[in-house]
């Protein structure tokens, strides 16, 4: 196959792994569960071209440079070493999301694993796939898939214990999912912890002493459609982990003002009886989760609040797909 297209959607960590235990294959400490998101998609066409002298990269309809530049070469390059081809390509990205913190990247790299895959000929199975998206990052492995998905962190050093794999369908809980994205004043959230960081942390033991409850806690609230349990665990677990990095040498500060402010408003409407739940990831924007019929007063509630510069509403989105294949 001479070219193929992928798409594949970006996610939110609800327990969130945080820091590397091997960096250069982005094997977590920790496993994580998360919630692939509909309409928050990245698109990648793969094109093998033995005419070109080098390999050709554009990202929203322009040549790339820099690191992510960089990391996505890189990526190309593994994905031929897997399936033992040497053929330039041209690769065309689109984001779709133009600013910065919603999973972008997530998304592309899930995409141009599985339409390079596709147009190299490789076949993987979806958890090899999983583990070659892993590799260009680390949350891309769980947007392999759609719905709920739990990554296991695994053991090995080689990490062909460490994949994505599918926890609950998109239909199983029909959640609204709505992201309060802030005013940041040009601070750019963290793209990866540093692993020593995060390990040299007062708190880090104590994350990964907790951190396989909280897992067993959120699976078993996603199964049985448990707003309330979920909603609790997912705060917790976000604060830990931020705890952990506010204590790391030196610390780790992604909140931006606006951050502290939704998550006030946040309580403010669960005081009023509105059940609604945050997370935050490595950057500084809010996820809040709740129950289709609240999402209206929820939306409003959050692009009310000071320093929200957009509310971005989904819900459950599907596994990355190939659009189409020439």
């Amino acid at each position: 196959m001479d070219e193929a297209i992928a798409r594949a959607n970006a996610n939110v960590a609800l327990v969130q792994s945080w820091g590397w235990r091997t960096p250069d294959l982005n094997l977590p400490y920790t496993g994580s569960i998360s919630l692939t998101l509909d309409g928050l998609c990245s698109t990648a066409r793969w094109s093998n071209r033995p005419d070109l002298d080098g390999d050709r990269l554009t990202i929203n309809g322009r040549p790339t440079t820099g690191p992510t530049a960089e990391r996505l070469h890189a990526h190309i390059e593994r994905l031929r070493r897997a399936a033992g081809r040497q053929t330039r390509c041209a690769v065309t990205i689109d984001t779709g999301m133009r600013r910065d913190g919603l999973g972008a990247l997530t998304a592309a790299f899930a995409a141009l694993s599985l339409a390079g895959s596709a147009a190299l000929d490789l076949n993987p199975t979806p958890r090899e796939l999983s583990i070659l998206a892993r590799r260009g990052t680390g949350s891309a492995a769980r947007s392999v898939f759609g719905g709920f998905v739990e990554v296991q962190g695994g053991e090995l050093g080689d990490g062909s214990d460490c994949y994505a794999e599918p926890l609950a369908t998109p239909e199983h809980w029909p959640l609204a999912v709505l992201i309060a994205a802030v005013r940041t004043n040009g601070r750019r959230g963290v793209t990866a912890a540093p692993a020593h960081d995060l390990k040299h942390s007062p708190f880090f033991p104590a994350w990964l002493e907790a951190h396989d409850n909280d897992l067993e806690s959120l699976r078993a609230a996603v199964l049985a459609r448990d707003l309330e349990r979920l909603g609790s665990v997912m705060e917790h677990n976000c604060l830990k982990a931020r705890a952990v990095a506010l204590a790391a040498v030196p610390p780790l500060i992604t909140f931006a003002p606006a951050t502290v402010a939704v998550i006030e408003r946040v309580h403010e409407l669960r005081a009023a009886g509105c059940a609604a739940y945050f997370t935050v990831g490595a950057g500084p924007h809010v996820t809040v989760l709740c129950a289709p019929a609240d999402s209206r007063v929820v939306a409003a509630a959050l692009a009310d609040t000071p320093g929200v510069a957009d509310v971005l509403q989904s819900a459950p989105g599907e596994a990355a797909a190939l659009v189409s294949a020439a």
